[in-house]
């Protein structure tokens, strides 16, 4: 029998607590052995909840024997120096996403990675559930004909005051936060290359980041992409592609609950219709992902990590952003 991953978490964020914890401690794959955080106490209770061991710091747990790698889930932009670290001391790791605040250091990263002969990966959760397979598989069956159109948006409500995503210091920002899901969607769906044709981004008045923004891209193939993205919005998370002779639309295509059956609606000439998908658990599918990759039995998609930062720059670059 193969020995479990044996797991460390550097930070108790609240998507570590509330999604990745408990999804690490039941896939059989991996073991929680240690949680850190800058509070002990914080440590203490978050470790207590899972029987592993508290550690108060992150390079203290990076220090562990016992630890053969480490979830990353602080704000984007400690993403890179503790996967730097991490990956020095000789630890596979997933970040959360993104996995760096630039191009030009996720290249880095991954470079890194590769020669220190570890697995690093970066956590974007939706693409582990089917339901874009199937959706890839209809757009090359022909079911709406000839792909013309691809959009896709994410939004949620307004953050709270002193939010880390209002804090430029951290990475904060709607183009990283939420603009990654629809930028990596279109990758996923449409394919490469795509190249930016314009973008915008929002600040509030009296704010340091972007909170809105939209990008429209296109492929040289002639499909049109376009994304929409925000943190002062109502709830929004989907995409729709427009074909020659129909159209498919996806709801809830980023964060559907593990008891969900999603449903594809898909309108063609002879009428709508849809096609209901089996539940998935797309949290422990990205767990299950990542102790495949460290065992050596899957590969960690470093291809379209890499493109997605380069449109993420792209789209910046395009709105008026350094």
């Amino acid at each position: 029998m193969t020995d479990p991953l044996r797991i460390g978490i550097l930070g108790c964020a609240d998507i570590a607590r509330r999604r990745m914890l408990p999804a690490i401690a039941r896939e059989p794959g991996a073991e929680l052995v240690a949680v850190a955080s800058r509070d002990p106490e914080r440590a203490a209770r978050t470790a207590a909840e899972y029987g592993c061991r508290p550690v108060h710091g992150y390079a203290a747990l990076l220090g562990l024997p016992e630890v053969d790698a480490v979830y990353v889930p602080l704000p984007a932009a400690l993403h890179a120096p503790w996967t730097r670290r991490a990956l020095g001391a000789g630890k596979h790791v997933l970040s959360e996403k993104p996995l760096a605040t630039n191009a030009s250091e996720t290249r880095e990263l991954l470079a890194a990675a590769r020669g220190a002969g570890r697995v690093l990966m970066e956590n974007v959760m939706f693409v582990h559930h089917p339901q874009h397979a199937v959706v890839r598989e209809l757009v090359a069956q022909g079911a709406i004909g000839v792909l013309q159109s691809f959009t896709a948006t994410f939004t949620v409500p307004r953050r709270p005051v002193g939010d880390i995503r209002h804090r430029a210091d951290l990475g904060g920002g709607a183009l990283l936060d939420m603009g990654i899901y629809p930028v990596r969607a279109a990758q996923l769906i449409v394919g490469t290359p795509l190249s930016v044709a314009g973008a915008v981004l929002h600040r509030a008045r009296s704010g340091e980041v972007d909170v809105a923004g939209a990008a429209l891209l296109y492929t040289a193939g002639g499909v049109t992409v376009q994304l929409d993205f925000g943190m002062d919005h109502a709830y929004r998370s989907g995409y729709e592609l427009c074909g020659s002779e129909g159209r498919i639309r996806v709801g809830r295509a980023f964060a559907p609950a593990a008891d969900e059956h999603p449903v594809l609606e898909v309108e063609r000439a002879g009428g709508p219709g849809r096609v209901t998908l089996e539940p998935h658990d797309q949290v422990a599918a990205t767990v299950r992902s990542f102790v495949d990759a460290c065992r050596g039995d899957a590969v960690a998609d470093d291809r379209s990590c890499l493109h997605q930062a380069a449109l993420l720059d792209e789209i910046r670059r395009a709105a008026g952003g350094s």
